[in-house]
Protein backbone atom coordinates (compact mmCIF):
# COMPACT_ATOMS: atom_id res chain seq x y z
CA UNK A 1 0.00 0.00 0.00
CA UNK A 2 1.02 3.56 -0.95
CA UNK A 3 2.63 5.22 2.38
CA UNK A 4 0.42 8.58 2.74
CA UNK A 5 1.27 12.50 2.56
CA UNK A 6 3.45 13.01 4.97
CA UNK A 7 2.19 16.50 6.65
CA UNK A 8 4.00 18.72 8.80
CA UNK A 9 1.34 20.62 10.56
CA UNK A 10 2.20 23.53 13.60
CA UNK A 11 0.29 23.24 16.65
CA UNK A 12 -1.15 26.85 15.69
CA UNK A 13 -2.91 25.51 12.58
CA UNK A 14 -5.26 23.15 14.85
CA UNK A 15 -8.59 24.38 15.74
CA UNK A 16 -8.96 24.32 19.18
CA UNK A 17 -12.86 25.42 19.23
CA UNK A 18 -15.88 25.52 16.89
CA UNK A 19 -16.10 28.48 14.33
CA UNK A 20 -18.70 29.45 15.95
CA UNK A 21 -17.18 30.54 18.83
CA UNK A 22 -14.08 31.94 16.65
CA UNK A 23 -16.47 33.66 14.51
CA UNK A 24 -20.13 34.25 13.43
CA UNK A 25 -21.20 31.53 12.91
CA UNK A 26 -20.71 27.50 11.58
CA UNK A 27 -20.36 28.70 7.68
CA UNK A 28 -17.23 31.02 8.74
CA UNK A 29 -14.79 28.99 7.83
CA UNK A 30 -12.59 29.07 4.61
CA UNK A 31 -13.06 26.69 1.84
CA UNK A 32 -10.09 26.17 -0.72
CA UNK A 33 -10.91 24.28 -3.75
CA UNK A 34 -9.16 22.22 -5.73
CA UNK A 35 -8.93 21.11 -9.49
CA UNK A 36 -6.32 19.33 -10.54
CA UNK A 37 -3.34 21.36 -9.38
CA UNK A 38 -5.21 24.89 -9.45
CA UNK A 39 -6.31 25.62 -6.40
CA UNK A 40 -8.37 28.56 -5.18
CA UNK A 41 -9.66 30.01 -2.28
CA UNK A 42 -13.27 31.23 -1.11
CA UNK A 43 -15.11 31.60 2.11
CA UNK A 44 -17.30 28.13 2.90
CA UNK A 45 -20.78 29.94 2.55
CA UNK A 46 -19.61 30.66 -1.03
CA UNK A 47 -20.08 26.90 -1.53
CA UNK A 48 -22.78 26.98 -4.10
CA UNK A 49 -20.72 29.06 -6.47
CA UNK A 50 -18.29 26.07 -6.83
CA UNK A 51 -21.56 23.27 -7.80
CA UNK A 52 -23.53 23.43 -10.73
CA UNK A 53 -27.31 22.15 -11.39
CA UNK A 54 -27.31 18.59 -11.69
CA UNK A 55 -24.47 17.90 -9.05
CA UNK A 56 -25.19 15.73 -6.13
CA UNK A 57 -23.63 16.14 -2.41
CA UNK A 58 -23.77 12.93 -0.56
CA UNK A 59 -24.36 13.20 3.12
CA UNK A 60 -23.76 11.16 6.16
CA UNK A 61 -27.02 11.51 8.63
CA UNK A 62 -25.32 9.37 11.65
CA UNK A 63 -25.91 11.36 14.72
CA UNK A 64 -22.65 12.05 16.98
CA UNK A 65 -22.85 9.76 20.46
CA UNK A 66 -21.79 10.95 23.79
CA UNK A 67 -19.12 8.40 23.53
CA UNK A 68 -16.21 9.31 26.13
CA UNK A 69 -17.04 7.94 29.43
CA UNK A 70 -15.33 8.35 33.06
CA UNK A 71 -14.22 5.16 34.85
CA UNK A 72 -11.40 3.18 36.44
CA UNK A 73 -9.35 0.18 36.54
CA UNK A 74 -7.63 -1.24 39.68
CA UNK A 75 -9.14 2.54 41.09
CA UNK A 76 -6.95 4.44 38.73
CA UNK A 77 -8.70 6.57 36.37
CA UNK A 78 -9.25 5.85 32.25
CA UNK A 79 -11.89 6.99 29.62
CA UNK A 80 -13.96 4.74 27.78
CA UNK A 81 -13.74 5.92 23.90
CA UNK A 82 -17.04 3.52 23.25
CA UNK A 83 -16.66 2.83 19.67
CA UNK A 84 -18.84 0.80 17.55
CA UNK A 85 -21.33 -1.67 18.76
CA UNK A 86 -21.32 -4.99 17.10
CA UNK A 87 -23.43 -7.64 15.59
CA UNK A 88 -22.97 -9.90 18.65
CA UNK A 89 -23.68 -7.32 21.17
CA UNK A 90 -20.45 -6.14 22.28
CA UNK A 91 -18.77 -2.84 21.62
CA UNK A 92 -15.57 -1.92 19.94
CA UNK A 93 -13.86 0.38 22.81
CA UNK A 94 -10.80 2.31 23.48
CA UNK A 95 -9.33 2.66 26.96
CA UNK A 96 -7.49 5.91 27.19
CA UNK A 97 -5.67 7.91 30.25
CA UNK A 98 -6.91 11.43 31.44
CA UNK A 99 -4.23 14.31 31.03
CA UNK A 100 -4.19 17.49 33.14
CA UNK A 101 -5.59 19.44 30.35
CA UNK A 102 -8.73 17.40 30.25
CA UNK A 103 -7.96 15.65 27.47
CA UNK A 104 -6.51 11.68 27.02
CA UNK A 105 -3.98 9.86 25.74
CA UNK A 106 -2.89 6.36 24.29
CA UNK A 107 -2.83 3.83 26.91
CA UNK A 108 -0.81 0.57 26.87
CA UNK A 109 -1.03 -2.66 28.44
CA UNK A 110 -4.34 -3.70 28.93
CA UNK A 111 -5.17 -7.05 28.43
CA UNK A 112 -8.31 -9.40 27.62
CA UNK A 113 -10.17 -9.76 31.28
CA UNK A 114 -9.07 -6.51 32.07
CA UNK A 115 -12.36 -5.41 34.35
CA UNK A 116 -13.25 -1.44 33.82
CA UNK A 117 -15.33 0.48 36.84
CA UNK A 118 -18.18 2.62 34.62
CA UNK A 119 -20.53 4.85 36.71
CA UNK A 120 -24.19 4.00 37.66
CA UNK A 121 -22.37 0.64 39.19
CA UNK A 122 -22.00 -0.55 35.54
CA UNK A 123 -18.92 -2.90 34.91
CA UNK A 124 -17.42 -3.56 31.53
CA UNK A 125 -14.85 -6.55 30.92
CA UNK A 126 -12.49 -6.13 27.82
CA UNK A 127 -12.89 -9.53 25.73
CA UNK A 128 -10.95 -9.77 22.56
CA UNK A 129 -8.64 -7.61 20.82
CA UNK A 130 -9.38 -5.94 17.79
CA UNK A 131 -6.52 -3.92 16.95
CA UNK A 132 -3.29 -3.97 18.72
CA UNK A 133 -2.76 -2.61 21.20
CA UNK A 134 -5.49 -0.42 20.84
CA UNK A 135 -8.97 -1.04 20.56
CA UNK A 136 -10.97 -4.05 21.83
CA UNK A 137 -14.33 -5.94 21.84
CA UNK A 138 -15.92 -5.45 25.41
CA UNK A 139 -19.06 -6.49 26.98
CA UNK A 140 -21.41 -4.01 29.23
CA UNK A 141 -22.96 -5.39 32.13
CA UNK A 142 -26.32 -4.46 31.49
CA UNK A 143 -25.72 -4.29 28.04
CA UNK A 144 -27.46 -0.30 28.04
CA UNK A 145 -24.65 0.98 26.67
CA UNK A 146 -26.94 4.05 24.88
CA UNK A 147 -28.08 5.05 28.73
CA UNK A 148 -25.00 4.87 30.11
CA UNK A 149 -23.54 7.23 27.69
CA UNK A 150 -26.96 9.35 27.96
CA UNK A 151 -26.26 9.97 31.76
CA UNK A 152 -22.71 9.86 31.98
CA UNK A 153 -20.58 10.61 27.73
CA UNK A 154 -19.68 13.45 26.47
CA UNK A 155 -18.19 14.25 23.26
CA UNK A 156 -14.94 12.20 22.37
CA UNK A 157 -11.85 15.15 22.11
CA UNK A 158 -7.95 15.11 21.73
CA UNK A 159 -5.58 17.13 23.29
CA UNK A 160 -5.43 19.94 20.40
CA UNK A 161 -9.45 20.94 21.39
CA UNK A 162 -9.41 23.63 24.07
CA UNK A 163 -12.05 22.82 26.22
CA UNK A 164 -14.81 19.86 26.17
CA UNK A 165 -18.05 21.36 24.35
CA UNK A 166 -21.52 20.71 24.16
CA UNK A 167 -22.83 17.58 22.31
CA UNK A 168 -24.80 19.92 19.92
CA UNK A 169 -21.20 21.81 18.70
CA UNK A 170 -20.30 17.63 17.59
CA UNK A 171 -24.02 17.46 15.33
CA UNK A 172 -24.44 18.13 11.66
CA UNK A 173 -26.88 19.92 10.31
CA UNK A 174 -27.99 16.39 8.40
CA UNK A 175 -27.60 14.15 11.91
CA UNK A 176 -30.65 11.97 12.68
CA UNK A 177 -31.10 9.53 15.26
CA UNK A 178 -30.47 6.05 14.19
CA UNK A 179 -32.50 3.21 16.28
CA UNK A 180 -30.69 0.40 18.48
CA UNK A 181 -28.19 3.17 20.13
CA UNK A 182 -26.10 3.23 16.80
CA UNK A 183 -24.16 6.82 16.01
CA UNK A 184 -20.80 7.41 15.31
CA UNK A 185 -18.25 8.09 18.59
CA UNK A 186 -16.65 10.74 16.67
CA UNK A 187 -18.57 13.42 14.09
CA UNK A 188 -18.82 13.56 10.49
CA UNK A 189 -17.15 16.60 10.39
CA UNK A 190 -16.91 17.31 7.40
CA UNK A 191 -20.74 18.69 6.97
CA UNK A 192 -20.22 20.86 9.63
CA UNK A 193 -19.90 24.11 8.47
CA UNK A 194 -23.58 23.59 6.59
CA UNK A 195 -26.20 25.27 8.31
CA UNK A 196 -30.13 24.88 6.85
CA UNK A 197 -29.81 28.40 5.00
CA UNK A 198 -27.27 27.12 3.06
CA UNK A 199 -28.76 23.67 2.31
CA UNK A 200 -32.27 25.79 1.06
CA UNK A 201 -29.62 27.56 -1.42
CA UNK A 202 -28.20 24.89 -2.67
CA UNK A 203 -31.30 23.27 -3.58
CA UNK A 204 -32.63 26.46 -4.94
CA UNK A 205 -29.43 26.30 -7.38
CA UNK A 206 -30.67 22.92 -8.61
CA UNK A 207 -27.66 20.33 -6.50
CA UNK A 208 -29.24 17.66 -5.30
CA UNK A 209 -28.25 15.96 -1.74
CA UNK A 210 -28.42 12.36 -1.04
CA UNK A 211 -28.13 10.66 2.23
CA UNK A 212 -26.09 7.61 3.26
CA UNK A 213 -24.89 6.45 6.93
CA UNK A 214 -22.10 5.59 8.18
CA UNK A 215 -21.59 5.09 12.03
CA UNK A 216 -18.09 6.18 12.38
CA UNK A 217 -15.61 4.67 15.04
CA UNK A 218 -12.70 6.28 17.21
CA UNK A 219 -10.01 7.61 15.14
CA UNK A 220 -6.50 5.84 15.93
CA UNK A 221 -5.14 9.61 16.91
CA UNK A 222 -1.33 8.61 17.35
CA UNK A 223 -0.71 5.38 15.47
CA UNK A 224 -2.75 6.06 12.02
CA UNK A 225 -4.48 2.67 11.97
CA UNK A 226 -6.65 2.04 8.89
CA UNK A 227 -9.97 1.96 8.79
CA UNK A 228 -11.53 -1.04 10.60
CA UNK A 229 -15.01 -2.32 10.00
CA UNK A 230 -17.98 -0.15 10.02
CA UNK A 231 -21.97 0.08 9.82
CA UNK A 232 -23.29 1.65 7.13
CA UNK A 233 -26.30 2.09 4.92
CA UNK A 234 -27.18 3.32 1.07
CA UNK A 235 -31.00 3.76 0.73
CA UNK A 236 -32.73 3.14 -2.77
CA UNK A 237 -33.62 6.53 -3.25
CA UNK A 238 -30.16 7.85 -2.81
CA UNK A 239 -28.64 4.71 -5.58
CA UNK A 240 -31.35 6.11 -7.79
CA UNK A 241 -30.42 9.91 -7.42
CA UNK A 242 -26.39 8.78 -7.76
CA UNK A 243 -27.02 6.42 -10.36
CA UNK A 244 -29.47 9.18 -12.45
CA UNK A 245 -26.61 11.94 -11.63
CA UNK A 246 -24.16 10.13 -13.46
CA UNK A 247 -26.33 9.14 -16.51
CA UNK A 248 -26.73 12.72 -17.12
CA UNK A 249 -23.28 14.49 -16.57
CA UNK A 250 -23.89 15.47 -12.98
CA UNK A 251 -20.92 15.40 -10.68
CA UNK A 252 -20.97 13.24 -7.49
CA UNK A 253 -19.37 15.16 -4.64
CA UNK A 254 -18.52 13.48 -1.32
CA UNK A 255 -19.43 15.36 1.82
CA UNK A 256 -16.77 13.38 3.89
CA UNK A 257 -14.70 10.77 3.92
CA UNK A 258 -17.64 8.84 5.59
CA UNK A 259 -19.84 9.11 2.74
CA UNK A 260 -17.24 8.02 0.00
CA UNK A 261 -16.92 4.52 2.18
CA UNK A 262 -20.27 4.25 2.40
CA UNK A 263 -20.95 4.80 -1.22
CA UNK A 264 -18.20 3.26 -2.69
CA UNK A 265 -18.78 0.29 -0.33
CA UNK A 266 -22.14 -0.24 -2.13
CA UNK A 267 -20.95 0.29 -5.96
CA UNK A 268 -20.24 -2.32 -8.51
CA UNK A 269 -17.39 -3.04 -10.57
CA UNK A 270 -19.05 -0.55 -12.97
CA UNK A 271 -20.07 2.50 -10.80
CA UNK A 272 -23.54 1.33 -10.74
CA UNK A 273 -24.43 1.86 -7.12
CA UNK A 274 -26.97 -0.37 -5.89
CA UNK A 275 -29.15 -0.11 -1.86
CA UNK A 276 -26.69 -1.71 0.61
CA UNK A 277 -26.80 -2.03 4.33
CA UNK A 278 -24.32 -3.83 6.58
CA UNK A 279 -20.73 -3.98 7.50
CA UNK A 280 -18.32 -2.17 5.33
CA UNK A 281 -14.13 -3.13 5.29
CA UNK A 282 -13.66 -1.16 2.05
CA UNK A 283 -10.55 0.80 2.52
CA UNK A 284 -9.63 3.57 -0.55
CA UNK A 285 -6.71 4.03 -1.59
CA UNK A 286 -4.34 5.01 -5.01
CA UNK A 287 -4.07 1.19 -5.61
CA UNK A 288 -7.89 0.42 -4.90
CA UNK A 289 -9.39 4.41 -6.67
CA UNK A 290 -12.69 5.24 -6.94
CA UNK A 291 -15.91 3.91 -9.16
CA UNK A 292 -18.25 6.59 -8.33
CA UNK A 293 -17.11 9.22 -6.79
CA UNK A 294 -16.22 12.55 -8.64
CA UNK A 295 -15.33 15.25 -5.89
CA UNK A 296 -14.67 15.03 -2.15
CA UNK A 297 -15.38 17.75 0.84
CA UNK A 298 -13.29 17.11 3.57
CA UNK A 299 -11.54 18.54 6.04
CA UNK A 300 -7.41 18.79 6.54
CA UNK A 301 -6.40 15.46 7.60
CA UNK A 302 -3.80 15.14 10.27
CA UNK A 303 0.35 14.03 9.04
CA UNK A 304 0.47 10.73 7.72
CA UNK A 305 -3.37 9.95 8.30
CA UNK A 306 -4.63 7.23 6.26
CA UNK A 307 -7.78 9.13 4.92
CA UNK A 308 -5.02 10.93 3.10
CA UNK A 309 -4.98 7.76 0.54
CA UNK A 310 -8.35 8.39 0.28
CA UNK A 311 -8.34 12.08 -1.08
CA UNK A 312 -5.36 10.84 -2.78
CA UNK A 313 -7.43 8.30 -4.68
CA UNK A 314 -9.55 10.94 -5.87
CA UNK A 315 -7.11 13.45 -6.40
CA UNK A 316 -3.86 12.39 -7.00
CA UNK A 317 -1.04 12.77 -5.49
CA UNK A 318 0.85 15.81 -7.11
CA UNK A 319 -2.09 17.37 -7.02
CA UNK A 320 -2.86 16.83 -2.99
CA UNK A 321 0.48 17.91 -2.35
CA UNK A 322 -0.21 20.90 -4.08
CA UNK A 323 -3.34 21.85 -2.04
CA UNK A 324 -1.64 21.07 1.46
CA UNK A 325 1.23 23.22 0.82
CA UNK A 326 -1.23 26.22 -0.41
CA UNK A 327 -3.41 25.23 2.90
CA UNK A 328 -0.30 25.46 5.44
CA UNK A 329 1.06 28.76 3.60
CA UNK A 330 -2.25 30.47 4.34
CA UNK A 331 -2.70 29.38 7.23
CA UNK A 332 -5.69 26.95 7.23
CA UNK A 333 -7.11 25.70 10.37
CA UNK A 334 -6.92 21.46 10.88
CA UNK A 335 -9.57 19.34 12.17
CA UNK A 336 -12.86 19.12 13.35
CA UNK A 337 -13.65 22.61 13.87
CA UNK A 338 -11.21 23.90 11.60
CA UNK A 339 -11.56 24.81 7.45
CA UNK A 340 -12.59 22.25 4.52
CA UNK A 341 -11.05 21.66 0.79
CA UNK A 342 -13.24 20.71 -1.71
CA UNK A 343 -11.38 18.97 -4.82
CA UNK A 344 -13.46 18.82 -7.74
CA UNK A 345 -12.82 16.84 -11.32
CA UNK A 346 -10.11 19.42 -13.57
CA UNK A 347 -12.13 22.01 -15.95
CA UNK A 348 -12.71 19.57 -19.03
CA UNK A 349 -15.74 20.65 -21.46
CA UNK A 350 -14.78 17.51 -23.39
CA UNK A 351 -14.77 15.26 -20.24
CA UNK A 352 -17.10 11.87 -19.71
CA UNK A 353 -17.90 10.45 -16.76
CA UNK A 354 -15.54 7.24 -16.35
CA UNK A 355 -17.36 4.23 -14.22
CA UNK A 356 -13.74 3.61 -12.17
CA UNK A 357 -11.69 5.97 -11.69
CA UNK A 358 -8.74 4.19 -10.70
CA UNK A 359 -5.01 5.55 -10.52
Amino acid sequence: MTAPLVVRVPDGLLASVPAEVRGAGRDDVRLMVSRGEAVTHHAFRDLAGQLRAGDVLVVNTSQTLPAAVDATVAGRPVVVHFSTLGPDGRWAVELRTPTAAGSTERRHGDRAGTAVALPGGERLVLDAALSPDRLWWARVSSGDVPGLMRRYGRPIRYGYTERDQPLAAYQTVFAVPAPGGHGSAEMPSAARPFTAGLVAELVRRGVWFAPVTLHTGVASAEAHEPPYPERFEVPEATARVVNAARAGGGRVVAVGTTAVRALESAAGADGTVRADAGWTDVVVTPERGVRVVDGLLTGLHEPEASHLLMLEAIAGRAALAVAYDQALSRLYLWHEFGDVHLILPEENPHRTHCSSNVR
